[in-house]
C-alpha cells in the first residue's frame, strides 16, 4: 500500500511564497510519476503540475506556470510544490498523487494513490 502525505499549506498573504511537500511511503519512489492537483470549493479537481521519476520532465497547468516549480528527491520518497507569487484564485487544497509508468499525465484518472490534501489560503 502507497501512502502519500502533504503538508506545508498554511494561510499566506497575495503574493506570497509556500512550500509543499509530499512524503510517500514505499520502496520504489523512483518508479512512480508524481503530480500536484487542487481543488477549491464548489470546483472540480484540477490538474496543477506533474514530474517523471526522473525528474527530468515536468509539466504545469497553464494558470501556475512560471509561478510554481515542481520537483522530487528520491533519496527522500519527498516530492515539493514551489509556490512563488501566490494569487487569492490558488486558494485550494493541495493533494498530491502517484502513478505507476512513466507518462507525465494531466488527468486525475490516470493516477493510482492520492494523499488527503493540505489547505493553501491566499489572503488578498
Amino acid at each position: 500500500q502507497v501512502q502519500l502525505v502533504e503538508s506545508g499549506g498554511r494561510l499566506v498573504q497575495a503574493g506570497g511564497s509556500l512550500r509543499l511537500s509530499c512524503a510517500v511511503s514505499t520502496g520504489t519512489f523512483s518508479s512512480y510519476t508524481m503530480g500536484w492537483f487542487r481543488q477549491s470549493p464548489g470546483n472540480e479537481r484540477d490538474f496543477v503540475a506533474a514530474i517523471s521519476w526522473s525528474g527530468g520532465s515536468t509539466n504545469y497547468a497553464v494558470s501556475v506556470k512560471g509561478r510554481f516549480t515542481i520537483s522530487r528527491d528520491n533519496a527522500k520518497n519527498t516530492v515539493y510544490l514551489q509556490m512563488n507569487n501566490l494569487k487569492p484564485e490558488d486558494t485550494a487544497v493541495y493533494c498530491c498523487a502517484a502513478k505507476r509508468g512513466r507518462t507525465v499525465a494531466t488527468i486525475e484518472g490516470f493516477y493510482d494513490y492520492w494523499g488527503q490534501g493540505t489547505q493553501v489560503t491566499v489572503s488578498s
